[in-house]
Formats: structure tokens, sequence, C-alpha cells
């Protein structure tokens, strides 16, 4: 692939249909403000809209091109792209002007501003044709920057999947970088379990199932279906979007690693969010897709308990989401790690199915955690989540209450993780 360095910024060189484009700025609808603190707020204008952007599908693993017919008000053509760019030369997405982005985001206007951070600010706007979208503009296009759009762009401008977030086009003009993408109007997970959204009420243990359950698709697609596979590396509880349905989808790709089969790469710079960092490319820079394994295993414990994966303003041995987790399953006392704002608290035999699944996928020993195509069929209860050693041995019932004893012991000898999935087996053995 051509760096994104190379993409010529003259609008000779992209064919664009400017047919009805000479609208003024008068006509931008009254408000587009929306209260999330959000660092990258996006919505599902394409899914739900419907407005046939000549791109691939928004279906799992498929592709092809979808065209409707535009009930937009002021647009008679059978086309909804009037006024919008076509195709770039990259094969997939819209090339947008500045002007295209201006003319959806009010000029940038500060009541548009979804969130911000240090690559940028993001804005909700609506284009020509009424789709809505999450406009990212980066602030500075050196150094990091440069480089975090062009992985974004990359890494998932061709890829399509329902429970990852759409990148819909992008501008390169002079000095402007900008990445447009669907826009998820319902917040995302960390505002749902700890912030902005909890004023709505509280995510029912269902919800956050079915939010984890698309977010593991959504890795498993990643991981597993597409070549070159892409390692996200920084999944965190905010850059998981959620829908008004409550489905999910991932966003924020401008730390991601594109790898090939059974590739792993070394890195000197750490990058990630600190409490969801794999252990083992936290100290020896080794990245693959067990790193995002890893994240998730955080990311379910922290749906579960409702606990940030670090807080330092808890007891000392609480400080740590995975290493509380594992005190707690290995003393016996598992049912009391839930979510207390939950009003309905899940089946035992739920609670310690999601226990089960997120300490293997936080496994200290990178090669024994799961991939996520089998965490989906563990979520799903196709499977059950028992390591490969037990799963393999003859007898299931009596390994588990042998491995359960040595277990016991292990946790007090600094083996907590093994002990904490013992007593959970042997819990759900008795109870289930």
């Amino acid at each position: 692939m051509n760096p994104l360095s190379q993409i010529p910024n003259v609008s000779k060189d992209i064919r664009v249909d400017r047919v009805g484009a000479n609208q003024s700025y008068s006509d931008q609808p009254d408000s587009l403000f929306l209260n999330i603190n959000d660092k990258s707020s996006d919505k599902n204008s394409v899914f739900h809209h419907e407005k046939g952007f000549s791109s691939q599908s928004g279906e799992e693993g498929s592709s092809g091109t979808v065209r409707k017919q535009s009930s937009y008000p002021g647009l008679v053509t059978a086309s909804p792209l009037v006024g919008l760019p076509e195709f770039s030369h990259l094969g997939w997405g819209h090339w947008f002007t500045l002007r295209d982005l201006e003319f959806a985001t009010n000029r940038f206007a500060a009541e548009n501003v979804l969130g911000e951070g240090g690559y940028g600010v993001v804005y909700k706007g609506r284009l020509i044709n009424g789709t809505e979208v999450a406009v990212k503009k980066i602030l500075n296009n050196v150094g990091q920057a440069e480089k975090e759009f062009r992985v974004e762009v990359e890494a998932i401008g061709h890829v399509r999947h329902k429970n990852l977030v759409r990148l819909l086009g992008y501008c390169i003009e002079g000095v402007h970088r900008m990445l447009v993408y669907e826009y998820v109007n319902n917040g995302n997970l960390e505002q749902w379990l700890h912030g902005a959204m909890r004023h709505r009420g509280i995510l029912t243990w269902e919800a956050r199932m079915k939010v984890l359950l698309g977010t593991a698709k959504a890795l498993a697609y990643l991981h597993e279906a597409i070549e070159p596979k892409v390692v996200h590396r920084d999944i965190k509880s905010s850059n998981i979007l959620i829908d008004d349905e409550f489905n999910s989808k991932v966003s924020d790709f401008g730390l991601a690693k594109l790898l090939g089969a059974g590739e792993s790469h070394i890195t000197t710079r750490v990058m990630g969010t600190f409490g969801y960092v794999a252990p083992e490319y936290a100290n020896t820079g080794l990245l693959n897709e067990k790193s995002d394994i890893y994240s998730f295993g955080v990311l379910l414990l922290e749906a579960v308990t409702g606990r940030d994966p670090v807080d330092y303003g808890r007891p000392a041995n609480e400080v740590n989401l995975v290493e509380w987790l594992k005190m707690m399953v290995g003393t016996r006392r598992a049912d009391e790690v839930v979510d207390p704002n939950l009003e309905v608290k899940p089946a035992t035999r739920a609670l310690k199915r999601a226990l089960l699944v997120a300490l293997r996928c936080v496994d200290p020993d990178s090669e024994k955690r799961p991939k996520m195509s089998q965490v989906v069929r563990m979520l799903e209860a196709e499977e059950y989540p028992f390591r490969e050693d037990r799963r393999n041995r003859k007898s299931r019932t009596a390994s588990m209450e042998i491995e359960s004893m040595k277990e016991s012991a292990e946790f007090e000898s600094k083996e907590g993780e093994e002990s904490a999935e013992g007593e959970l087996v042997v819990s759900e053995k008795v109870k289930g």
C-alpha cells in the first residue's frame, strides 16, 4: 500500500461528483451538540440510515456495493452520493475535502465537539446527504499523530464488521488530516459503567454481556478472519462505543499493528493504557494478538465488577482489579465481586462463566490464553471455559476435584490464578 503521504491532495486527481454541492452554510441544522465527554464517539449512520455509500457492506466479513434512493430533503436524484466525493484511489471510502467537512461541522463549531485528546478533537457532523458522522481532526500531522492517522486508514479502512466502528473516509488537504467515521450516539462502555451515561440508568447484566460478546466477535474477526491480522493494542472501555440497541462498536485504531500469520512484533515503545496492557508486552515489548486477549479479559472483569482496572482510591490489596479478583475467587468469595449497582444480579452460573472466561484471558502465560473465537463460543455458552489441559483429561469430574485441592494450595504460594480458576470450576460442578 502506498504511504498516505503520497496521496495527492489536488482535486484533479480524484473524480468528484459536485452536483448539488453549492449548498451554503446557512442550511446547517440547528444544534448538533451531544453532551458526551468521549475520546472518540461515533454513530451508526450507515447501518441505520442506510444512505447507501458505495463501499463494502457493514455485514460481518462481507463486501459489496449498496445504493439506495435518498430521501434527504433537497436531493432529487436517486443517488445519496450527490455532493459527496466518490471512492478514493485506495479502493475504499470517500475522499472528503476540507470544505466538505467544514460544512458538515458548521466550520468545526465548539458546540459540535464530542471529545478531545492529545491527538486532536472529534466533532459531530452532518454530511450534505444527511448522514451523521464523527470527524476526528488531527491537531498536528507530524510524528505520532501522522503515524496514527496512517495506521487507522490502512488498518480498518477496508474491513467491515458490525461490531467495528466504520471508517467512512478521510481528508488530506494541505496540513489538514481528518478521519470520518459513522456516528455512534449512545456513549461508550466507560461512560455507562463509571461516568456520563449513568444518569440514564445502570447497564443490566444482559446488556453488559451483549456489549462484551460483540467486542469479542470484533476481535475474533480482526485476529482470525483477515490477513494481515490486526492487533488493536488499546482495548479499553472508553474505546467500546455503544449504539441504540446496545451493540458494541470497537473504535480508535490509532495504535493498531498489522501482523502476518503467526507473526509477533517486538517494540521498545510500549503503547496502550495502564491497567489493560498485557504483562509480557509491558515487560518485554512482545506484541501479538494475545495482548488484545489480555486486555479483553480486563474489560470483562471491569464490566462484571463495575470497577476500574486500576483504582488508587481503594485499599492497597484492591488497587489492581485482576489481582483483587483472583484473591476474591481464590478465597471462595466470587459472589461478592459483582457490581453492587446492578439492580438484578446475574445467575450464579452466568457470573462464574464470565469470571472463568476472564481468568483464562488474563492468564500471565500468554500461550494459555484462548483465541478470541474460543472466547466467543464460551460467552455464547457453546463451550465451557475449561483450560485445555483439563479438557483432555479422561475423568473431568475427578480431575476437577483434585485440581481444586492442588490449586487451593498453589494460591497460598503465589499461584492465585490457578487456584481461582479451580475454585470456580468446582463450585460450578456443585451448584450447576
